[in-house]
């Protein structure tokens, strides 16, 4: 599905919205589902470039303004409702402007500080989930659902620990099912901010506590966890396995990028590479 460009957007806005229609837009990089433009500073707008992604728009309006209050970071929470029209067939959606950069364009240096602030805000989402809670068949479920991947020796060791360790047994807990360094964002060296909850969920914390291994330096993974509080080790073994699993996500896509094919992101696949080297190190 195409995006739109200013004027189709601008369009938009007075059909819906027009106390909108008069503020600055601006481009900013493409999401993965989503094209994104800043509106004047304390907006941005979302729209849909996938064919999933209406629904996940939907998934963050019904959601995320619940979780927003309980969360110490910054989160773009939905704050207008852009409907389908003749204008553009899908939803749309108006949302807080998370300010700073993504973290796969400028790393976080103050690992510690961010430590801190990451095993904060998870502590704050992982509560238990409500019984309408969406599910994910790609977040928050046993790591044997998936196939093995095609790792060397190393990587594999750490793979077969995860599908062998315990399942989680407690509640499913609120998941944000995508915390790799494109969906947070860094000030001053440090967690500032996450954005991008289209694969919110519920189930196993263990998919969120890979986040350790994706977006912190090598040297404060053990200061998250001391920070988080108790997690026993066989969780610690699956989220070792899902930062692997993510991280060779990142790769594939930064691939994609060098080959020049549709979906490839240049920044992703050194952020991949850095965070299997965590895995492996750790």
């Amino acid at each position: 599905m195409d995006g739109i460009d200013e004027r189709l957007l601008r369009a938009l806005l007075r059909e819906q919205h027009p106390d909108l229609a008069a503020l600055e837009i601006r481009p900013v990089a493409d999401g993965w589902d989503n094209q994104l433009w800043r509106l004047g500073d304390g907006l941005a707008a979302r729209v849909p470039r996938t064919e999933r992604a209406p629904g996940l728009l939907l998934k963050e309006r019904a959601w995320l303004p619940v979780l927003a209050p309980h969360l110490p970071l910054p989160v773009p929470v939905p704050l207008r409702a852009g409907e389908p029209s003749a204008l553009f067939p899908r939803p749309w959606t108006v949302a807080a402007w998370v300010p700073g950069d993504p973290a796969d364009r400028v790393p976080i240096s103050r690992g510690h500080d961010a430590a801190g602030r990451l095993a904060a805000f998870l502590r704050a989402l992982h509560r238990p989930a409500p019984d309408g809670a969406p599910a994910n068949p790609g977040r928050g479920v046993p790591l044997g659902t998936f196939p093995a991947p095609a790792t060397g020796r190393r990587l594999r060791a750490v793979w077969d620990a995860a599908v062998a360790a315990p399942a989680w047994g407690g509640p499913p807990v609120w998941l944000h099912g995508d915390l790799h360094p494109a969906n947070v964002v860094v000030s001053d060296g440090t967690l500032a901010g996450v954005v991008d909850f289209g694969e919110l969920c519920a189930g196993d914390p263990a998919t969120d506590l890979a986040a350790a291994w994706l977006l912190l330096p090598g040297a404060s993974v053990s200061r998250f966890f001391a920070a988080y509080g108790e997690v026993d080790a066989a969780t610690v073994r699956r989220a070792r396995g899902w930062a692997l699993l993510r991280g060779l996500g990142l790769v594939e896509i930064g691939r994609a990028w060098e080959r020049g094919l549709p979906g490839g992101k240049r920044t992703w696949g050194p952020a991949g590479r850095a965070a299997l080297g965590r895995v492996v190190r750790d």
